[in-house]
């Protein structure tokens, strides 16, 4: 007997242009889509790099207009980091977890667990002081956005998953990480669900957004690869209300404080 197998086409778009304040993503990313020969189907999921996100937004921040406080340069002391952009971790963090040489472990204001909140110096235009980049205010509304401007453009029903590269406790390396979510389960919740063997499901919740995160960055790259954009094919999106957020856990959850 023959059988079909299961098959997801991930394909990074290249020629995307660089991102200025104020670009309008929708158009950039239909551009980019004609440039390569893909037409956007139904189902389709469109995973976006959180710096092209960022850029659009004009949340990059010139170090030279940022004045350090007290604690971001005692703090900048202890892990060796310019106290200006000690700063924007500060302003950016609502909890200080630890402090290291080289890195600042904080808990983001959007409930992230990161690394110096985020914020980044990489693959963004330098002036002679510094340029530090932040996370989008809201990626989940970002998100949101750019789903409705597609639909409206070309009535297709896709997702969009914004995703930056995060490392993680116990590991070595990063990964890529859901941090915006529109049009498809960011967790899944798969309880009650039958095993091969007709067992239900008792704790299993998948991270469906955190999944495809990690399998567009593959394609999408991390150094000066220029392809931000990855349409992924032939995932199941479970619901279509769902939400980064929902993949935060609570810190009254949180085992390891």
């Amino acid at each position: 007997m023959t059988v079909a197998p299961a098959a997801v086409t991930l394909s990074a778009l290249n020629g995307v242009p660089m991102v200025a304040p104020g670009d309008d993503l929708s158009a950039m990313l239909l551009s980019a889509c004609h440039a390569n020969g893909l037409s956007l189907r139904d189902g389709d999921i469109v995973v976006l790099a959180q710096k092209i996100i960022s850029k659009a937004e004009g949340r990059a921040v010139p170090l030279a207009g940022v004045s350090p406080s007290a604690e971001a340069i005692d703090l900048a002391a202890q892990c060796h980091k310019d106290p200006r952009l000690v700063e924007l971790i500060l302003s950016e963090s609502e909890k200080l977890m630890r402090v290291r040489p080289g890195v600042l472990i904080v808990r983001h204001r959007l409930g992230l667990v990161l690394a110096n909140a985020g914020i980044d110096q990489s693959n963004i235009a330098q002036d002679g002081d510094g340029v530090a980049l932040l996370l989008p205010l809201d990626p989940d509304r970002s998100a949101a956005a750019l789903r409705r401007a597609v639909q409206d453009a070309l009535e297709v029903d896709i997702a969009v998953v914004i995703i930056d590269s995060l490392g993680r406790a116990w590991r070595k390396g990063t990964c890529g990480v859901a941090i915006g979510v529109a049009g498809m389960s960011g967790l899944l919740d798969l309880r009650g669900e039958p095993d091969l063997h007709g067992r239900p499901l008792q704790t299993s919740e998948l991270g469906l957004a955190d999944e495809m995160a990690a399998a567009a960055s593959l394609i999408m790259g991390q150094a000066g690869e220029g392809r931000p954009i990855v349409v992924a094919r032939g995932i199941a999106r479970g619901r279509n209300e769902g939400s980064a957020a929902e993949l935060i856990r609570e810190p009254a959850m949180d085992l390891f404080p």
